[in-house]
């Protein structure tokens, strides 16, 4: 199963945040975003904290057959 975004949404928490698209968002700068006044900032801020804990198709961490 895998997450679809809406093209028009992509990189609207990182333009919200003032960082390049090309660079990644520290976690320091999420935890800000998810405090924000603005309720769409935070959804997305939520979304990519729980992002972070996914695997994202490397090797699986402590699972040996």
């Amino acid at each position: 199963m895998s997450i679809n975004i809406k093209p028009s949404h992509k990189g609207l928490l990182h333009k919200n945040l003032g960082v390049s698209q090309g660079k990644k968002l520290t976690e320091k700068q999420e935890e800000l975003a998810k405090n924000s006044s603005d309720p769409a900032e935070r959804k997305r801020a939520t979304f990519a904290l729980n992002a972070r804990k996914w695997n994202h198709g490397g090797k699986k961490k402590g699972f040996k057959i």
